[in-house]
């Protein structure tokens, strides 16, 4: 919460140094701690049911995105394609954790079917990106049932987020070719680089790559983002905001690292939100709201603590008010 507040409070301070709108930035820290209390409540009470029911309303959610969307259509490349995969990528990562959760071999078999299903639900919704997101968050899922501890492989997705955003702010910097991410998507990325540079401390202020940027004005369906969210706090919010960004995932790395739930669960969640850091590096998936509160609801149900029944004081056990025994 920290963090959060700290993110809030600092685009607020780059808004009132340079006259930038913040609301997109506090909407999406509104959404990541509201979906993060609803995950950790649910998950607390229901900890099969509830990611379950959120990996079938993140289906649903990707097929109806073009319709929620309030801004324009943007799909090259990823666009609005990348939150499609960001969604179906939380999709099947909140099925694997339901069907480790559950202790049932039949239900569970059920589950890894639903999460099997999700993944070439991404060709359907014609986002083979998404299709290719949702099968690495579910290898992940399979490969973490053989896993003795999460340490290193929590160490392991961080840095595999770090190196794709090192790639990206690589492209923007000329240190590596274009390849095949589309000249368009570079020349924002560079656009964003050359933005930042001249604003390192403070950034031109959120919401203002739009009308600061050389490229949006000569792109018609232009959404005003870079398309990169490192890139996109850099030059809006300086180097500040990108530790900010950075903080945050890797307190939810932190947080699933210390988790009483089972190491597949955590490491499940882990694998998915490491897919949608690396998607956020090159889309503007955090750019909607239903991404940002399926994070935080992702990792609220991977962080919960089952619900015992116990309402003991602490220290006392629940049956005649002795010391509790811990073993």
């Amino acid at each position: 919460m920290i963090l959060l507040g700290a993110c809030a409070g600092w685009s607020l301070i780059t808004a009132a140094a340079h006259g930038g709108r913040p609301e997109g930035m506090l909407l999406a820290v509104l959404a990541v701690a509201a979906g993060y209390a609803a995950g950790r409540v649910s998950g607390a009470l229901l900890p099969v049911a509830a990611p379950c029911a959120g990996a079938v309303a993140g289906v649903a959610l990707a097929a109806a995105l073009p319709r929620l969307s309030p801004g324009p259509w943007y799909a090259a490349p990823l666009g609005h394609a990348g939150a499609t995969a960001a969604l179906l990528a939380l999709a099947t990562g909140a099925a694997c954790c339901a069907a480790w959760a559950t202790t049932v071999p039949a239900l569970r078999l059920v589950l890894r079917a639903l999460a099997c299903a999700v993944v070439p639900a991404g060709v359907v919704l014609g986002s083979a990106c998404g299709c290719a997101a949702g099968a690495v968050v579910l290898l992940c899922s399979l490969a973490a049932g053989s896993a003795r501890g999460r340490g290193a492989w929590l160490a392991g997705l961080a840095v595999a987020a770090s190196l794709v955003a090192g790639a990206v702010w690589a492209v923007a910097a000329g240190a590596l070719p274009d390849g095949p991410a589309g000249a368009h998507r570079v020349v924002l990325w560079q656009d964003a680089l050359r933005l930042a540079d001249r604003n390192s401390g403070l950034g031109a202020g959120p919401g203002r790559f739009g009308e600061l940027s050389q490229v949006t004005p000569r792109t018609p369906l232009s959404d005003g983002k870079p398309h990169s969210a490192p890139l996109q706090q850099a030059a809006e919010q300086g180097l500040v905001g990108v530790f900010l960004l950075v903080a945050v995932f890797c307190w939810v790395l932190y947080a699933l690292w210390r988790t009483a739930r089972p190491t597949p669960v955590a490491l499940t969640a882990g694998a998915a939100l490491t897919t949608l850091a690396a998607l956020a590096s090159v889309s503007n998936a955090l750019s909607f709201t239903t991404v940002t509160a399926g994070a935080g609801l992702l990792a609220g149900w991977a962080t919960a603590r089952p619900w015992s029944g116990e309402t003991s004081a602490p220290g006392l056990s629940a049956a005649g008010g002795g010391p509790a025994r811990h073993g």
